[in-house]
């Protein structure tokens, strides 16, 4: 019998894809500083704070700013990283997503969204899968980006279970880190390749059923 109670859920790459959305942002702003971004050099970005985003760019555009400019611009990038969520619908909810949820709600499981991104409850809104979650951590109640394990930690806490009892999915190699450094299996959402840290992998939610996972424990 396992002894999992809980499902922890990283928002991006898992249950949506709004990368394509911050990089068309970030793309936006460098341009705008003069130079280019391209995307492979997005993935770079990938489990990143806002901030951290906003430096990594700076720095290959060769460019150093007082820290008031750098809000203004991280809160410029951000607004038109809005605009291009807002009009997100349930249709952009990822393939096999509404499968696995269905099956995680049989299995009595609960589940929490563990997102550094303080723009995740507009999202989930959007999707229409606020109610999915027991519990929401975004980026307005942790101190910590990942790969620190607070947003997890938090998340597990607020379900009132033990991080041995908890699974994370995550397709960034900071947040497995973080899910480890957490003490919590991971299930890695991409490629083996590259999340080497994760206890198990799936390309996306659509290869992957509850009972696998909780097999492989």
């Amino acid at each position: 019998m396992s002894s999992i109670k809980a499902f922890l859920f990283d928002l991006d790459g898992v249950i949506v894809d709004t990368a394509i959305y911050h990089y068309q942002a970030w793309k936006r702003l460098a341009n705008e500083l003069g130079f280019d971004i391209s995307e492979e050099f997005n993935e770079r970005l990938k489990g990143v704070s806002r901030t951290e985003s906003l430096d990594i760019i700076l720095a290959h555009g060769g460019l150093t700013l007082p820290d008031e400019k750098k809000a203004e611009l991280a809160a410029q990038k951000n607004q038109w990283y809005l605009e291009l969520v807002s009009r997100m619908t349930s249709e952009d909810i990822l393939p096999g997503v509404a499968t696995f949820f269905a099956q995680v709600r049989k299995a009595n499981l609960l589940t929490a969204l563990g997102s550094v991104s303080k723009n995740a409850p507009l999202i989930l809104e959007r999707i229409g899968m606020t109610d999915a979650f027991d519990a929401i951590i975004d980026g307005t109640k942790i101190t910590k980006g990942k790969p620190d394990p607070e947003v997890f930690t938090k998340g597990a806490a607020e379900l009132g279970v033990s991080p041995s009892e908890c699974v994370v999915f995550e397709d960034a190699v900071a947040g497995v880190e973080a899910g480890k450094r957490g003490k919590m299996f991971v299930v890695g959402i991409g490629s083996p390749d590259v999340l080497t840290q994760a206890d198990m992998v799936a390309p996306s939610l659509e290869f992957l059923t509850v009972e696998q996972v909780l097999e492989r424990l």
